[in-house]
């Protein structure tokens, strides 16, 4: 822990003759921000694993994200640093102790059977800037359709390798990069990518795509991405807003058409994808195509969702997954679930509501249920899973509080799936985030 808390006190420091030097140098022209985050969960596991009953972690986490400026000149070039550091409160108990009801692991790397007490990184990411374009070199945090980071424990997944984003119209922009290495949210080394189902890692990810707005109101994307020896995936999507004489309604239409790649396609075992396949085999090749579409009616206190999916083919919706959390562009994509099985059918409702007129500015409850029938089982026939999310958030926009982010959150996913347990699950997220710059 004092390697650690050492590293984190030498970046604090950094950060602050970051912040006080932009006037008197061009190149730290840009941003520092600090984030702690307060993280508790507890997952009970009614259904699953007989070894344990649940995981129960608490965690502090700090996240410091230094962005500089860039040099003068047609061609500018900076340098950003993201620094990540996890502290254990309660590290959820030994995962061989005999009789423990806990199981460790969730939100910390193990260390000898036990949470570690703490664990963090720091990656810098090289940049470059000409005309409408930026590339980036080192640490990536990806927010795309065909790869999205997952920030949803103490610490966010972080990726490796290059990325550049160029707006060649005031209407279009385009992204290309190549990924090598992922990071888990409770890891500090890097390690190749997989899919469910495979044992081998990958050490490339590549991706392209185009970000069109036509309108105001309309926007279209196409993407293409492959994951080495595992799948190629297209994707395109819609989304158009109808403005109506009170608030408003959206639409989103998602298409992704996937299939195997490289060892994945020539029946290597070790780059499976998970799904049904012929004479009962759970694992082979990628073969998935999902569609979804998404209604939603908002107004400036409420707003009411309503969404259906379809997951057709051999497998289930393939995406970068190491085992330990990751985030999907499905509509779908719950706290617990993502509704992603060969065969599923999936229909969710959704309700936002706001309190900012009845005089609690800043507090939004937001509540779903998804119900999926239809998944493919290797002895025939269908079976089903659905969940409810509940979910309450506290963030004022301004005061003495507007840097505070308060989050309570509940789900209870249900399923008669032999290899998915029913769980209970609660979070409890506190973060304050100040801006140094």
């Amino acid at each position: 822990m004092k390697q650690h808390a050492e590293r984190l006190a030498a970046l604090v420091v950094c950060a602050s003759v970051y912040s006080t030097s932009a006037v008197a140098d061009p190149i730290a022209d840009g941003s520092v921000e600090l984030e702690l985050r307060n993280f508790y969960i507890n997952q009970d596991q009614r259904s699953g694993d007989p070894d344990y009953s649940r995981v129960e972690e608490w965690g502090q986490g700090v996240i410091l994200d230094l962005e500089s400026g860039y040099t003068p000149g047609t061609v500018g070039f900076g340098v950003d640093v993201l620094g990540q550091f996890g502290f254990r409160l309660d590290g959820g108990g030994r995962s061989d102790k005999p009789g423990s009801t806990r199981e460790p692991g969730d939100l910390f790397p193990l260390e000898g059977g036990k949470a570690a007490s703490e664990f963090g990184r720091i990656d810098p990411t090289a940049k470059a800037r000409a005309w409408n374009s930026e590339l980036r070199l080192g640490a990536l945090q990806p927010d795309l359709p065909v790869l999205i980071r997952n920030d949803s424990r103490i610490l966010p997944q972080t990726f490796r390798g290059a990325q550049l984003e160029s707006t060649i119209r005031d209407d279009a922009t385009l992204h290309a990069g190549q990924i090598h290495r992922v990071s888990q949210r409770n890891s500090a080394d890097y390690e190749p990518m997989q899919i469910r189902g495979g044992d081998a890692g990958s050490n490339r990810f590549r991706f392209a795509g185009l970000a069109y707005k036509p309108l105001d109101d309309t926007s279209l994307t196409y993407f293409a991405a492959e994951l080495r020896d595992y799948y190629l995936q297209h994707f395109i999507g819609l989304e158009h807003a109808i403005a109506l004489a009170e608030g408003e309604l959206g639409v989103d239409v998602r298409l992704f058409h996937s299939s195997g790649r490289g060892a994945n396609a020539a029946g290597n075992s070790e780059y499976g994808a998970r799904g049904v396949y012929a004479e009962g085999a759970t694992i082979g090749e990628v073969d998935n195509r999902t569609a979804s579409l998404a209604l939603s009616y908002e107004t400036r206190m409420h707003r009411f969702g309503l969404g259906h999916q379809w997951v057709n083919g051999d497998s289930d919706f393939p995406y970068v997954d190491n085992g330990d959390g990751a985030s999907v562009y499905l509509i779908t994509y719950a706290q617990v679930g993502k509704f992603q099985r060969a065969g599923e059918r999936t229909w969710l409702a959704e309700y936002t509501y706001k309190f900012d007129d009845i005089g609690m500015p800043g507090l939004k409850f937001s509540g779903a249920y998804l119900s999926g029938r239809g998944i493919r089982s290797p002895q025939g026939g269908d079976s089903g899973e659905w969940e409810r999310d509940l979910r309450l958030d506290f963030q004022p926009d301004d005061g003495p509080l507007r840097n505070l982010t308060l989050t309570l959150r509940h789900a209870s996913l249900r399923s008669n799936l032999a290899d998915q347990p029913d769980i209970d699950e609660a979070r409890v997220v506190i973060s304050y985030t100040l801006e140094l710059d």
